[in-house]
């Protein structure tokens, strides 16, 4: 049922648009004379207090297809399951909460790895203490740049090895010297060993 509900509304914003542009007043060429309803959000008040209950269903159809984490898609079909509030609500608040929670477990996921370097540990512990901002930020950029920061050392102790071909010197020291985070990645994941 679930699936269901999602595919439905998947499907209606996928075609509220093509809908929108085949209307008689538009079909005909004319232009379309509806007045703009003109609703200002005051401080304190949320853009969701003054949609309708289907542009709240929506909006909800729109995070489940961005095939978001397991807390977001369970907060979000309880939402849909429940009245025109509790989809209100989880757009308000329950979104941020939920996504925080999957944000949570992927930071614990990437630390139970045992091929996590130091540098993504640090990071990723600091983050896990940290708000939940700083957790989206971990998972944004801040893992990526602490992966870096780990394929560094790890290109350095390819270049303090005994015995090493000229040109993986070569291409060590190149990477060492100015390098992209994926240049690194690439380079300890696959570039090394072709060398």
């Amino acid at each position: 049922m679930k699936l269901t509900r999602t595919a439905l509304a998947l499907t209606v914003g996928a075609l509220a648009p093509a809908l929108l542009l085949a209307t008689p007043a538009l079909a005909a060429g004319q232009a379309a004379a509806a007045p703009a309803k003109a609703t200002a959000v005051t401080a304190g008040e949320s853009p969701y207090d003054t949609m309708s209950d289907d542009d709240l269903r929506v909006a909800v159809g729109r995070i489940l297809a961005a095939n978001p984490g397991k807390a977001v898609t369970s907060a979000a079909n309880k939402a849909l399951d429940g009245t025109v509030e509790d989809v209100r609500t989880f757009l308000k608040t329950g979104y941020a909460i939920a996504q925080d929670s999957d944000n949570r477990f992927a930071i614990a996921k990437i630390l139970a790895d045992p091929a996590t370097g130091r540098g993504v540990t640090r990071a990723a512990n600091k983050a896990l203490d940290g708000t939940a901002a700083d957790r989206a930020a971990f998972l944004k950029t801040g893992l990526r740049l602490a992966q870096a920061e780990d394929d560094r050392v790890a290109v350095a102790r390819i270049l303090a090895r005994p015995v090493i071909s000229d040109a993986l010197y070569a291409e060590c020291q190149r990477l060492l010297n100015g390098s992209t985070p994926e240049e690194l990645r690439y380079f300890i994941t696959v570039g090394q060993y072709q060398l």
